[in-house]
């Protein structure tokens, strides 16, 4: 078995214009002061971190590491969440994402797309380039408006929409092998990898890419009312990452699964910060050591009520808390009798 690393601290939510957010050494300062270990950085942000440049630049990727390492923490995964999006985008979704583009390519889906999947390549090149095997990204989504089987769905459909998927992923799962980098997907809803159905559909039309894995988050799970203790079981040799993420979830005669188009706040599914949800993390991290799982609890912090910084605070004491060092012994070697397989076989009445 194997320790979990961490905690760490997904740096997404809390990038901002203001000290002590607004710079890789400032908010890497900051997260080690609340007792991270690791920031999981998101490539999009340039107050963070430049993508191209780290891509191309070896000497660029140590800088970065050595900036952190100054305050004790190191980079532990990147992201390329809202460039993956972008790989695939139904047409009813054109506005609403144009805006995780670069300003260069908005309005034009195709050229939008072309731009998308050189991003996720660079990110892969730049894990690399940081020593780093796993990359953290969201597939897109084709399928995902035909979620509800209403209107009756045209035969073929979604089988379309899975095969153009895999069409889209294959080169960029082909380049994460050349270099020795695996896609982990964050299953999510809005995603067409949204659980463990859609992600095998996937899967199947990748001819089981080894490259092709999966960012473990529970919450996207108790949304959707999925048993998220039985997918570590399922999918055990694809769980690459983690993000520890907290939610609830409390349906009313009013509303269920679907929330019933309310804000986050009222929604009966709510994400929530560490400890104040429904998640099961006793049981997670005791899975994901029996996995043997040696990569990284990442906080991932979301929350309608609780202030951010509070979230974080709390969180890096939560993980910490929540991680199993393995033992290296059994708790019943004292009574070991040795192996003599003659006495075996006498007990066996084996002659």
């Amino acid at each position: 078995m194997k320790t979990l690393k961490g905690p760490a601290l997904f740096l997404a939510q809390f990038a901002g214009d203001e000290e002590p957010f607004n710079s890789l050494d400032s908010i890497g300062k900051w997260a080690a002061s609340l007792g991270y270990k690791g920031v999981q950085i998101p490539t999009w942000d340039e107050r963070l971190f430049d993508l191209q440049k780290a891509a191309d630049s070896k000497d660029y990727c140590d800088e970065v590491k050595g900036t952190l390492a100054a305050h004790g923490i190191e980079v532990t995964e990147l992201s390329t969440h809202l460039q993956g999006q972008l790989v695939a985008v139904h047409p009813a979704y054109d506005e609403m994402f144009d805006g995780f583009a670069a300003p260069e390519v908005r309005g034009n889906p195709k050229a939008r797309q072309e731009w998308a999947v050189s991003q996720v390549k660079a990110g892969i090149k730049a894990s690399r380039n940081l020593g780093i095997d796993v990359h953290g990204t969201f597939s897109g989504a084709l399928a995902w408006p035909y979620v509800y089987p209403w209107p009756q769905r045209p035969a073929g459909l979604i089988e379309t929409a899975f095969d153009e998927l895999a069409k889209r992923w294959t080169p960029i799962l082909n380049a994460a092998e050349d270099v020795g980098v695996d896609v982990c997907f964050e299953i999510h809803p809005g995603e067409d990898l949204f659980d463990g159905a859609t992600f095998e559909m996937f899967l199947e039309r990748v001819n089981n890419h080894a490259r092709a894995n999966i960012l473990y988050d529970p919450s996207h799970f108790v949304l959707q009312q999925l048993d998220y203790l039985d997918f570590i079981d399922i999918y055990a040799d694809r769980i690459r990452m983690f993000h520890v993420k907290d939610a609830e979830f409390n349906p009313t005669g009013r509303q269920g699964v679907y929330s019933g188009y309310q804000s986050w706040m009222d929604r009966a599914g709510r994400f929530r910060s560490l400890g104040d949800g429904q998640v099961d993390f006793g049981a997670i991290f005791s899975k994901l050591a029996a996995i043997d799982f040696d990569g990284w609890a990442v906080l991932e912090w979301e929350c309608a009520l609780k202030h951010p910084e509070d979230g974080a605070r709390e969180g890096a004491e939560f993980i910490r808390n929540h991680i199993i060092r393995v033992t290296e012994k059994a708790f019943d070697d004292f009574a070991d009798g040795g192996t003599d397989l003659s006495a075996n076989r006498r007990i066996l009445g084996i002659d």
